[in-house]
Formats: C-alpha cells, sequence, structure tokens
C-alpha cells in the first residue's frame, strides 16, 4: 500500500493554479480598505474653497478679518499694529468681540518657533475667533 509519486515529466504543465494565496490578499486588501474608508471621511480640519460666484463676498469680508503677524523678535502684528507678545490679548480681545466675522488671518516669519506660532494661534481661538487662516509668507 505504498504511495506512488508521479513524477512529472518535462512536458507536463500543472493545471491547477493555487489560489489560496490569490484569495489571501485579496481578503487582506477588503479588511484594510474597510478601516480605511472611514478614515479618509472623518478629517478635524475643514477645507472651504470659494466659487466664482462667491469672490464678491469674500473681498466683503476680507474687510472684516484682523491680520495677526508673528514676528521673530518675539513682537506681534495686529492689523499692522506691533504690540510685544504679553499684549496680545489686551489687543485681540476688542477687535475680536467686534468684528462680524471673528476670522483671524494669521502670517508667521521664517524663523519663529513652531511653539510661538501655535500659542498665538491658540490663544485667538480662547478670544473668541471664530475661523482662523494661516496664510503664507
Amino acid at each position: 500500500m505504498g504511495l506512488r509519486r508521479r513524477t512529472l515529466k518535462p512536458g507536463d504543465a500543472i493545471v491547477e493554479p493555487n489560489m489560496t494565496p490569490l484569495i489571501d490578499v485579496s481578503l487582506v486588501l477588503v479588511v484594510i480598505l474597510m478601516v480605511a474608508t472611514p478614515l479618509a471621511f472623518q478629517s478635524s480640519i475643514a477645507v472651504h474653497t470659494a466659487s466664482r460666484s462667491g469672490r464678491a463676498a469674500i473681498e466683503a469680508a476680507r474687510t472684516e478679518r484682523i491680520e495677526l503677524a508673528v514676528h521673530a523678535d518675539g513682537t506681534i502684528g495686529v492689523n499692522r499694529l506691533v504690540v510685544p507678545r504679553e499684549a496680545l490679548a489686551a489687543t485681540l480681545r476688542p477687535l475680536i468681540e467686534h468684528s462680524a466675522t471673528r476670522m483671524v488671518v494669521v502670517r508667521c516669519d521664517d524663523d519663529v518657533p513652531h511653539g510661538a506660532f501655535v500659542s498665538v494661534i491658540d490663544e485667538a481661538k480662547t478670544l473668541g475667533a471664530a475661523g482662523i487662516a494661516v496664510m503664507g509668507s
């Protein structure tokens, strides 16, 4: 009762492909896509783009925004008025309270540390800024 092994001759071909690796890879890809798809739709950063019809409204709102410029020497420009970092809250609070849109645009010099930049954004948010935009220099 010995099992005989069939030896392949040079002209013989394997007629039954092994489907197990193909199915395994396909199922792994399906699981990855099922996990990753909801993550693509849950973003905490909202990006708003302007349409052609809304450009006039954006131009009108541009006059309502408050501009902050973070300088490398530690001073902050608030609507082109340079104030020390410690006086930012006292200067910014009345501007945000009287603004219709409460939109704050922050611009930063290249030599400013990241922590200083983020602290200005955080302070503007705690003072009541409804929207914060970061503008490149």
